[in-house]
Parts: C-alpha cells; structure tokens; sequence
C-alpha cells in the first residue's frame, strides 16, 4: 500500500471519530486520533479477518479494552468493510445505535467482548487466548493447524493502572500465551490530567517480570516503526508480547492535544476545523470517506473471503482425515450438548448427608467425562469448592491439553477469563468461596450484560462457614447478586436439587448462573416422602404439604432442612404447614401466574422465610401485610462452629416452630 492511500485512511479513521463525538456531544476523541495509525496497520498488516463473517472461527480477535474510544474500533470496522454504515456512525451514542457509547458484543458487527470498565478488555483477551491454546491443543494435528488464530488488545494508560489487568498479565505471562499481543497507547493523559500525579512506574519493567517480551514504539505517527514492532511481537515464541506505544492524544488537535480536555469531550466546532486542515482534510467535509478509502474496503472483503476460504478448503481435508475429530470440532462450534449427557446422572441415597459443594463435584465431574468443552477451574481453592476432575492434568505451558485451570488468587482475572472461554466456544465455569463473588463482581456483571452463560459456582455459602467468623460469611450477597438483571441465582436445598438444576444450568444459553453451595453436610431429603427434586426445575415448589394449612415456611438451601424438621415437629402438635422450596427466584418468577399461586396461595397469608442471609427482597413472597416473617442475618456473622452459629441466630427448629404459633396465634 502507498504511503498516501495509508494516511488517508489513517485520517478518516481520526475524522469519522472527531465528526461523531460532536454530533453526539459527548464521547472520547482523544485515542482515535494519537493511534489511528497503530490500529490501521494492526487490521491492514497483520489481522486475518472476513468483514462479511465477523464469526468466522480462525479469525484473528482485537480487542478495545479502553472502550471509551469506541469511535475508533467502529471507524476501522467500517473502513475494513463490515456490516457498519455511514449513517450508523452518524448516530454514535444514540438510543438503540449500531455504535453504542461503548463497544457492546451483540450489538455491532466486529465487537469480540463488551469493554469499557477498564482492564476488563485485556483480562477477556487473557480467557480468548487460553481458549485458543487449549482448543488448538485438543483439534490441531500435524500439517493441520486449524486453529491458529492470534488475539490483540489495545489498553490505555488507565487500562495499566486498573488491578485486573496486573491479575491477567500475571497468569498470562505464567502460562506462556505467545498467541497474545497487547498494544498499550502511553499517552500520559487520564481525566484528572497529566499520568504523573499518581502513575511513575516503569510498565515494562514490571511486564518482563511478568515473563512477557516488551517492544517500544516512540511515535505512533511512525507507521513504520509500528510495524516493526508489531511483527516481532507476533513472532514471538514462550510467552505473550507488549508493545508499549507513546502517541499524543488528541493528535493534530492545535489547542488540545496532549491535555486532558481532548480525553473525553468534543473538541468543538472550531477546533475540528483547524485539525483538518493539520491533517490535510477539507474542513467543512463532515463525515467524509475519500473516494480510495471507499474502495479499500473492497480489498479487505476479497482477502477476508480468501483466508475464510483458505481454511474451508483445509477443514474440508482435515474432516477426510479426522471425520470424528471434525464432527468434535462441529460440536463445538455449533455448542452442542452430547447426547444422552444426563442419561444416568448421579442419584444420591438418603442415608448420607452431602454438602452441596460435594455434590455438585460430584455431578460436575460425570457431565466433564462426557463433556470435553465444559473448562474451568478456581481461584487457589479447588481442594475446598471441590471443581478440580479427578484423573486430569493441569492446564499449563506445555500441557494446554489439561482441563483444571488454575487462576491463582484472582477472582476479578478469573471471571473475565471464564468471559472469555464462553466467547472463544468453552462452556466455562469458575469456583470461589461466596463471599468472594464481591472480588469479581464487575466482571460477573458483564457476563450478564453480554448474556454469557458463565458457571459461578460458590461455596461456602453461608454463616455455616463457622470458626472462620464473619470475614468469610456471607450475608448480604445473595440479595446482592439476586439484584443483578439476566442473572440467575440458584441455591439448592439438597444433593438431588444440585443434581436436577445442573441439568438446568447446563440447558442455560443467555445468562450467566450463581450455583451457591452449603459448605457443611446437608440431610438428603426422602423424595418418596416429599416431591420430587425434579420439581426444582420451576425455580420454587410444593416440598411437603398439608391439608388446609395454617402456614407457609418458605426457605432456600440449607434452611430447607431446617424448616422440614420444624414441618415435621409442627405436624406431631397438629399444625399443618407447607413447605416451599425456592432454589432459585429467577426461574419461579418465570413460571405462570397460576403455578405461583399454587404454591404460594394467596389464602395462606401467614409466612415465614428462612434464609440464612439478610432479608432484603423477601417482602416480595412475605408481604408487607403483619402476617409474616423472617428468619436470618441481618447482621455480620460470628465465629463458632457452624451449628452454634446458626442457634445464635434463631436458625433452628425450634425457633421456626415458635414463629410459626406465634403468627398463628397473633394474625
């Protein structure tokens, strides 16, 4: 390509940028127009893509962690020919655009991952490239690397501050993920001004000893220093690459380049003027595409369609070779569940109880036998949440094969790598204690944002915890995450309820899902004496029911036991109650209006909860009406062994027996 069709496109992708954040009044300017340069040679030097099949599989995946220069990712995908118009960039950051305020997967054609929380970008790409290395690893065979793909991430200043990002390049580095470039614009701006007042490290310094390969641009205006660069970091073998790359934002800008001001606000009417003429560019041109821009796009579209084809044509002679690995490799893409997986799914007798974090192992690790693309791991704490599979090797440098993921102690890295498994074809899962779904939260919200059905599998889920006190006991949190939208919250009642609803989970295909397992032993309930545990699938049940009965005790987890036992000590005084299982409000709620009322009849006014958490959100199966209450913690929890705690607390029989006579008897 000429030096001179190379800089128009360079300036369209800076004026495209600069013309719709003033027509939309707000929006970040700055980055589009310091590293224009340094993303057009990424999509036209290096990236293998199809615009007209953004999903290909063997793509090459870019990821905009710093999401707030948006306008810059959807100038190049329009540039480079995908399915973005014109006009959809004249509406950037209006309600329901193609070109949202920041990139959002699902919505425009090109976006790999949601960004715009910093660092969330580069920790996602860490999950895209250990998706990468393990699928390579399970269908790649001699002379046939079908999967060979490379994944770029763009950071920023802020980007390098954020502590997720230290998290990710940490494990990044550790497990060698040279199939990783990220590109870091070392603009020294944040909002608050100049990167010296609170950032002076030596960033790769601290990525060497991360054990990454550092590479430095001076200019991102050196178009041929940028390549350099990010050749030899593509080449790079053992570990993954960061090019450190220092431009000016706002770029061209006369009045405001290299200020904050440029960072996140429209330069006005004026100041576009006087930086099109710097560039070159007419400035009462808005919104302007040269006529050679135009017809580069035609280019990137035949070369795309040529690489797709290029891999048609070997997957078409690996499938000859390799017909059951191929149908494997269809399987994945097209996510296809085996069939009859859940044919002889554990069944657990009632003679033993079993903590719902052992039973779940227990299920998970006959779904993985026959599962191969179910992947994931925990945060240091497998030999407690119990999600390591037995007879399988860890996934490290040189073992990418393996299928126990090690995250280390990083819960926020953790679950924007499980984010990026889903996104790269894996049925992900990640496992911590409960109380530290708080370390991850941000990243569990994108799950939910972007509708990935990523496993959070939390034990330890209550004040059952005991001697570890109230530091690890969570409280709070179920009423937390049971507020967050597209997220489903399940906490089962016993070992056959965690069989059933992984069956539901496993079903789930547009929302992530909170499995919240006890950590003590729980009874297993007699279902020729209670319903079914298939009945868990409606989200909330008819556990144990009476004839006209005076009560409802409604729980969830382990308190269900406690109110069957007080159920059974309530029947021998000659009062009848029912009990209701609730393992998880989202999927109730989803039931019909008739169902609910059959199993919370409105004729039943007097109700008792039992949970071993806060009460907040159970007015909503309570009422507000004075015939009801509640059982739990709205307090911090003490440290004890577990069946103290819980009788400190008021969460027994005896007392459920008592709240109960006492509604009855004051209605």
């Amino acid at each position: 390509m000429n030096n001179i069709i190379r800089n128009l496109s360079i300036n369209t992708i800076r004026t495209l940028s600069m013309d719709a954040v003033q027509k939309a009044n707000s929006g970040h300017p700055g980055t589009p127009m310091g590293m224009a340069p340094v993303v057009f040679s990424l999509f036209h030097d290096f990236m293998k893509f199809n615009p007209k099949n953004p999903t290909w599989f063997n793509r090459d995946r870019f990821i905009l962690s710093a999401g707030h220069a948006s306008m810059m990712l959807y100038s190049i995908l329009h540039v480079t020919g995908y399915d973005l118009s014109l006009e959809d960039i004249k509406h950037f950051r209006e309600l329901n655009s193609r070109c949202p305020g920041h990139p959002e997967y699902g919505v425009t054609p090109g976006v790999e991952t949601t960004t715009g929380p910093l660092g969330q970008g580069l920790a996602t790409s860490v999950g895209f490239a250990i998706a990468q290395k393990k699928a390579a690893s399970y269908f790649n065979r001699d002379h046939f690397s079908l999967i060979d793909y490379t994944i770029y991430a763009l950071a920023g200043d802020g980007c390098m501050m954020e502590g997720i990002s230290s998290e990710a390049a940490s494990l990044a580095g550790h497990l060698g993920l040279d199939n990783l470039v990220w590109i870091y614009d070392q603009n020294h701006i944040t909002i608050e001004g100049k990167t010296n007042l609170t950032f002076t490290e030596e960033v790769g310094d601290r990525f060497e000893a991360y054990n990454w390969e550092v590479f430095h641009v001076e200019d991102a205006n050196d178009t041929e220093a940028v390549k350099h660069m990010l050749e030899k970091a593509k080449k790079v073998k053992g570990k993954p690459a960061l090019v450190i790359i220092k431009s000016h934002i706002g770029y061209g800008s006369p009045n405001k380049q290299d200020t904050a001001e440029v960072h996140g606000s429209p330069l006005g009417a004026e100041e576009i003027r006087e930086t099109k003429k710097f560039y070159g560019w007419d400035p009462d041109k808005q919104f302007y595409v040269p006529e050679e821009v135009q017809n580069l796009k035609n280019i990137f579209v035949e070369k795309g369609r040529n690489e797709e084809q290029e891999w048609n044509k070997l997957k078409n002679a690996y499938t000859e070779k390799f017909p059951e690995l191929a149908r494997e490799f269809d399987q994945f893409l097209n996510r296809e569940l085996p069939e009859g997986l859940f044919g002889s799914l554990h069944t657990f007798p009632t003679d033993q109880p079993v903590s719902g974090r052992k039973a779940s192992s227990i299920v998970l690790r006959e779904i993985a036998a026959d599962y191969p693309f179910i992947f994931g791991g925990s945060a240091d704490l497998s030999p407690s949440t119990h999600t390591d599979l037995p007879n399988e090797i860890s996934f490290e440098q040189e073992a990418y094969r393996g299928r126990n993921l090690h995250f280390g102690i990083r819960e926020h890295a953790m679950a924007a790598i499980a984010n990026g498994l889903y996104l790269s074809g894996f049925r992900s899962y990640v496992s911590t204690f409960f109380v530290f779904s708080d370390y991850l939260r941000p990243s569990l919200r994108l799950s939910a944002l972007m509708e990935l059905p990523v496993i959070y599998i939390f034990t330890h889920d209550s004040i059952g915890v005991g001697e570890d006190g109230p530091t690890h006991q969570p409280v709070e949190h179920l009423a937390s995450l049971r507020a967050m939208p597209n997220l489903e919250v399940i906490r089962p009642a016993d070992a056959n309820e965690v069989g059933v609803l992984w069956k539901h989970i496993l079903s789930v295909s547009d929302h992530p899902i909170a499995l919240v397992l006890s950590r003590q032993n729980l009874p297993v309930l007699n279902r020729s004496v209670f319903s079914s545990a298939e009945q868990a699938l409606k989200g909330g049940y008819l556990l144990a029911e009476s004839n006209n009965p005076k009560a409802l005790l409604l729980a969830t987890g382990s308190e269900v036991s406690v109110a069957v036992e007080a159920y059974e000590k309530l029947k021998q005084e000659h009062i009848p109650v029912n009990v209701i299982s609730i393992p998880s409000w989202e999927l109730f709620e989803q039931q019909p209006a008739s169902y609910k009322e059959s199993v919370l009849p409105s004729s039943v006014p007097c109700r008792l909860a039992v949970e071993a958490g806060t009460s907040f959100g159970w007015n909503k199966y309570l009422g507000n009406d004075g015939h009801s209450a509640f059982i739990g913690v709205n307090s911090f929890g003490k440290s004890g062994k577990d069946s103290d705690v819980f009788n400190a607390f008021g969460i027994n029989a005896d007392n459920v027996v008592q709240k109960v006579k006492e509604l009855i008897l004051n209605p």
